[in-house]
């Protein structure tokens, strides 16, 4: 008897380092453009400081936590990425962290679309313990997190859909208002990553 491993992979957690990290991803992303060497740009990147950090130590925990996140672009993508506007770069950057974190990408499409499309355009901590709960059955590593543990990544993802305007301060989900190219960008992905966003834009590229 087979059995699929694929949905009991233990969700990966560390995405605490920094919010969307649309700040680091310009530097970074500038400095792949040159060499498109992920090796050379990570030692680049924390042998100059280029991220501006306090400690050596914040330095590499940041640039590598960003270079996770943007190793889930090709090229294309990331050449979009350096010359995008700032929402865009946002919209952008929340898809990475949705294609690289499992569990934030299951949360903005089971959660945070499906509520927006079923018109329940509000989103609360319990939306988010509700969400944990389900999936820890998949998930048991999920049951062995403290609660403070559990609170930092629910402040780590709702700081997220803020940044890049998916959420007010108040709990209402705001609908995603992607540019043209970034549509097309993440709807030529399979699956398509609008699934990641509160939109009715088509899941499939309009050309």
């Amino acid at each position: 008897m087979t059995t699929s491993t694929h949905s009991h992979d233990r969700y990966a957690l560390s995405f605490t380092s920094g919010g969307l990290l649309v700040r680091e991803a310009d530097v970074i992303v500038a400095e792949y453009l040159r060499s498109r060497d992920w090796v050379a740009v990570r030692h680049a990147v924390t042998e100059q400081n280029l991220l501006q950090a306090r400690t050596t130590s914040s330095s590499v925990r940041v640039t590598r936590e960003a270079i996770q996140r943007l190793g889930v672009f090709d090229d294309s993508e990331l050449e979009l990425l350096a010359e995008a506007s700032l929402t865009e770069r946002c919209h952008l950057m929340w898809a990475a962290a949705c294609r690289r974190y499992e569990l934030i990408g299951d949360f903005a499409e089971e959660v945070v679309r499906e509520r927006f499309l079923l018109m329940t355009p509000t989103l609360g901590a319990e939306d988010f313990e509700r969400f944990m709960t389900g999936k820890s059955l998949w998930h048991p590593e999920l049951d062995e997190l403290k609660p403070s543990t559990r609170a930092k990544l629910r402040q780590c993802v709702f700081r997220m859909l803020h940044d890049v305007g998916l959420r007010s301060e108040e709990g209402a989900i705001v609908p995603a208002v992607l540019s043209e190219r970034v549509h097309e960008a993440l709807a030529a992905r399979g699956p398509s990553d609008i699934r990641f966003f509160p939109t009715t834009l088509p899941m499939e590229p309009t050309r």
